[in-house]
């Protein structure tokens, strides 16, 4: 799996490999298929004015597609409504033979639903007759954009294949030895560089705001990072703080005002909370994001925005797509690149490094000197779930810290620490980014169990989630030690061991 993580201060390895040779597809035709000789005449001549010297022109979809399979080509732009194999059909056949090689439809067919099929499919944009020079060229240089982040993540994903240690992307702000996030770092590294879209989604706390600044960084963008969360935002307070206002714009509009996105320029806009956006928002979205303009409140004049979107969310924006809630061209047009961030409770090796890294800074922070701990402190907190993620490790790590009085970190401490910390009956972290397991220490009976035999399967599990440590093990069964080894000891001479 490609595409994250948070937190830290140093890389745990270091990057040895050479980089990655990007393939020149300049060299590769750009095939058009469309049964208009006259609109297939046009679209050769935009292509031949802007440099493009190598042009396959077919007024036949049929002929079009065994060409296709014989010979390669950097992209192809398409009609829908054509005789012998419609267009959506050819994207189809397209999508299945070549999948890496992009598709742009450009017909007169402007219904929505349509473009979404088509987007669906595997079209990378659509685009509507008649049709502006420079949309077309900036579509087209997309497309071309994107063929070479697919062959740069396609040898990112024969490296993964390949290699039983991947090496961590020397990104400062980041701290993790889980192989899934240093593939997601790896598969953000590569895509810092697109123009496209970004869409990070995971649960509260796990990191969504540093794995959009990594992206930023990794991007080499001269512009700052402007971070907006929008979770409450009414379409005009939307408006005004992305977009800004003209004089008069409405009550209390003194004077203009230049939204966000301006200070974003050759930069990097973030919109967290993006599933929580009302649809008259995600339409002036949208916008942005097909011409890459806006309007300010209150003016008729469009202005122009070069800055890169990243958004982020914790909700399954595919379900709120479903459910009416989520606009489904806007949905289509964020995803090209996609991030999810795996939970805390999902890369329980990062615990330990993540803590000892908190602990460093609490420690400077409240001006204590170096404290110590056991091990079974930290095996301790590989049992927790975490729902906060790595917001809460921080928290209770701070804590922690202020707590202590000695030079020594108690977990009788942490445990009373962590136990407030502990959900209320009933309760549970839910999340619509994933589907909830039956029990986050995976336990589940496939019936109703006897007590000797639920006994034995929960001494199993908190001893696996303890390392095999009988005092931690103690702790999760809410029993003490000595307790926990009579048990053991009975079971091991009724022959359940």
């Amino acid at each position: 799996m490609l595409p994250q993580l948070p937190c830290g201060s140093r890389p745990i390895h270091s990057i040895t490999e050479q980089p990655m040779k990007r393939q020149d597809f300049s060299t590769y035709p750009v095939m058009i298929v469309d049964d208009e000789t006259d609109a297939l005449a046009l679209l050769e001549s935009f292509l031949y004015h802007e440099g493009f010297q190598k042009v396959l022109a077919f007024d036949d979809s049929l002929t079009a597609l065994e060409n296709f399979k014989k010979e390669e080509v950097a992209l192809v732009v398409i009609d829908l409504r054509m005789p012998k194999l419609h267009g959506r059909d050819l994207l189809e056949e397209f999508s299945k033979l070549k999948p890496y090689v992009p598709v742009i439809v450009v017909t007169a067919e402007s219904h929505i639903d349509t473009a979404i099929d088509c987007m669906k499919t595997g079209a990378v944009d659509y685009l509507t007759k008649p049709i502006s020079i420079n949309r077309f060229i900036a579509s087209v240089r997309r497309a071309l954009e994107l063929r070479i982040l697919n062959e740069d993540i396609m040898s990112l994903d024969k490296t993964a294949a390949s290699d039983s240690q991947l090496t961590v992307p020397n990104i400062p702000s980041f701290i993790t030895q889980d192989q899934e996030m240093i593939s997601i770092l790896r598969y953000a590294e590569v895509v810092a560089k697109s123009r496209q879209p970004v869409l990070i989604s995971g649960e509260t706390g796990v990191g969504k705001e540093l794995v959009a600044r990594a992206v930023h960084t990794l991007s080499g963008q001269k512009g700052g990072f402007v971070s907006i969360n929008i979770a409450g935002l009414d379409d005009q307070m939307f408006s005004d703080t992305l977009f800004g206002h003209r004089r008069g714009a409405f009550t209390g509009a003194l004077g203009d005002r230049e939204g966000l996105i301006m200070k974003a320029a050759n930069g990097t806009i973030f919109l967290d909370e993006i599933g929580d956006m009302n649809m008259s928002s995600q339409i002036k979205l949208l916008r942005l994001l097909q011409e890459n303009e806006y309007y300010p409140l209150g003016s008729d004049t469009p202005m122009r925005s070069n800055a890169r979107l990243v958004v982020a969310t914790n909700r399954n924006l595919r379900q709120c797509m479903n459910d009416g809630k989520f606009r489904k061209d806007l949905y289509y047009r964020l995803c090209t690149h996609q991030v999810t961030i795996p939970p805390l409770r999902k890369r329980t090796g990062d615990i330990p490094l993540l803590f000892e890294h908190y602990l460093r800074i609490a420690e400077k922070a409240m001006g204590k000197g170096r404290l110590s701990y056991r091990k079974e402190l930290t095996d301790f907190l590989v049992t927790y779930d975490f729902p906060g993620n790595v917001r809460e490790l921080q928290s209770i790590v701070h804590d922690f810290v202020s707590r202590t009085e000695t030079s020594w970190l108690a977990t009788p401490l942490l445990k009373k620490i962590m136990a407030r910390e502990q959900l209320p009956s009933g309760e549970s972290n839910t999340t619509s980014n994933d589907e909830l397991e039956p029990d986050v220490n995976g336990i589940c009976f496939p019936s109703f169990p006897t007590l000797k035999y639920a006994e034995s399967v929960l001494i199993d599990k908190a001893l696996e989630l303890a390392k095999n440590n009988q005092g931690t093990a103690a702790g999760l069964l809410g029993i003490t030690r000595q307790a926990l080894n009579n048990r053991l000891r009975r079971n091991k001479a009724n022959g359940s061991d």
